[in-house]
């Protein structure tokens, strides 16, 4: 039996799982949890890198204490884009930037030298604003200090394994985010790079999931009093590890629900079409070394911005009783575009949905149960719109949708999600990306051959569940609303 821990990041929480494979069978238990927020200083979004670092020494502590024998490997994986900047002496140069301070400026400035078109063809990646291109070119045109010192960059699972191992590389999945890859080179679009001058030397060699990456630092295994585990990279991209953990079968698209859904399917190679590109899909890297075509959607961030304005008002909504209130809602009777630019910055969100209805001359949401239905169907109908572009890009039908990933445990949203598209959605894993981490070392240790293997032992682990549609007319009067939006 291999004892495995994965850590898995969100923007909103952290954890450490303990996996452990035998005779093809994957059984996990979580360690350790932890919160993750960005923090605001001097007008500045960042993530609190020494904060996240101590969580990690936490993980393995709790491995420690959980007495099943020596840690046999680790891997961590974040959600993409962020990064952080190393000195010549290796130490860090501030904590890194939060993906939530990126503003339309940033592409606007970085296209008057490189502009979309290009860079999509190059990269295969969308335009977002918050993308690692554009949070460097605003460093550079700032003067920033600390860019200009730098002689690493590593992306957040990059950088924190760093910190744990003394391994200085960059892992396909994340890198694949950044709109800094080119799938045609195979490798940093150095095109890009130089025209945007952007410092060549900070860019790290890459590697793949499956991969072993160093060992525990010795002094950091006395401390902790573990024996020094290897390091593997995985799926750094939570999202590519989600995907590699989905147990799907023939045509099927994919959805990895949390703050945001990730919606797409699997390819060998990158599709640069100007559809593509002009639906705003990327085109992302996935642990076997090819790529997954998806739309970003503005997932359930929405109804947690919402819950904090309702902490805020003095009520604290449990996720259970948001769904009950929703239930006893008046069905389709506000859509929202659930991509709306002004939903993505944090704050006053009901009341953004609520101008929003206005705007758009369709019944104010007053309740939480209202605001919550809108929600959620409007979610529903966005999954409907992404899996029609997704059938046009591959040219065949999608049989499926497979939804893994936290947003699974509403299962209201679930149904409406299979009623919105008319086709039967399956869920599970909840832990998708947990899972995918940890059987990517398995991987990296000889234990698992390819990806085909690695489903198969989901399927011998997790159980799934089938949600069957009930397809109304009603579902396809609110689709056209919201086409028009």
């Amino acid at each position: 039996m291999k004892n495995l821990l994965a850590f898995d990041l969100g923007a909103s929480n952290g954890r450490a799982i303990l996996g452990q494979l035998e005779n093809g069978k994957l059984t996990m238990r979580e360690l350790h949890r932890f919160e993750n927020n960005y923090i605001e200083m001097n007008g500045v979004f960042y993530w609190d890198l020494p904060y996240l670092y101590a969580q990690l020494k936490q993980g393995l502590l709790a491995f420690k204490q959980a007495n099943v024998g020596d840690l046999d490997c680790f891997g961590i994986d974040t959600w993409g884009v962020d990064y952080g900047l190393l000195d010549r002496n290796g130490h860090l140069l501030g904590n890194p930037r939060a993906y939530r301070y990126a503003v339309d400026e940033d592409f606007e400035e970085t296209w008057k030298t490189v502009d979309f078109p290009t860079l999509f063809e190059r990269t295969g990646i969308a335009n977002m604003n918050f993308n690692t291109v554009y949070q460097l070119y605003r460093r550079k045109r700032e003067g920033d200090v600390a860019l200009e010192q730098a002689q690493k960059l590593l992306l957040m699972p990059d950088l924190l394994g760093y910190f744990l191992t003394g391994e200085v590389k960059s892992e396909y999945t994340n890198v694949t985010t950044a709109m800094l890859y080119n799938p045609t080179t195979k490798d940093w679009d150095w095109e890009t790079i130089r025209a945007l001058g952007l410092p060549e030397h900070i860019f790290t060699e890459m590697d793949r999931a499956g991969c072993l990456r160093g060992k525990l630092r010795p002094e950091l295994a006395e401390e902790l009093g573990l024996n020094q585990a290897n390091f593997a990279a995985v799926g750094t991209h939570d999202t590519a590890s989600a995907v590699a953990a989905i147990p799907g079968e023939g045509s099927f698209a994919f959805c990895s629900s949390g703050t945001w859904s990730l919606f797409g399917v699997e390819t060998d190679k990158p599709i640069l079409r100007d559809d593509v590109r002009d639906a705003n899909f990327s085109n992302e890297g996935t642990i076997q070394g090819g790529f997954r075509p998806l739309k970003n959607i503005m997932g359930l961030w929405l109804i947690q911005e919402c819950r904090r304005d309702w902490i805020k008002a003095g009520t604290k909504y449990s996720w259970d009783e948001i769904v009950q209130e929703a239930k006893k809602a008046e069905p389709l009777r506000s859509v929202i575009d659930p991509d709306y630019g002004e939903f993505f910055a944090g704050g006053n969100m009901v009341a953004k949905i609520r101008k929003f209805c206005a705007d758009t001359n369709q019944p104010i949401p007053e309740t939480v149960g209202q605001i919550a239905r809108c929600i959620y169907e409007s979610l529903a109908l966005k999954y409907r719109w992404a899996l029609e572009r997704l059938e046009e890009i591959k040219g065949q039908p999608i049989d499926t949708l497979n939804i893994v990933g936290g947003g699974i445990q509403n299962k209201l949203l679930n149904q409406m999600v299979a009623d919105s598209i008319n086709r039967p959605v399956i869920t599970g894993p909840v832990e998708g990306a947990a899972i995918g981490n940890l059987l990517a070392q398995a991987m990296a240790l000889g234990e698992i051959k390819d990806l085909t293997e690695l489903r198969q032992v989901v399927r011998n682990s997790e159980a799934v569940e089938t949600y069957q549609p009930n397809h109304t007319q009603a579902w396809e009067d609110a689709y056209q609303r919201l086409l028009k939006l």
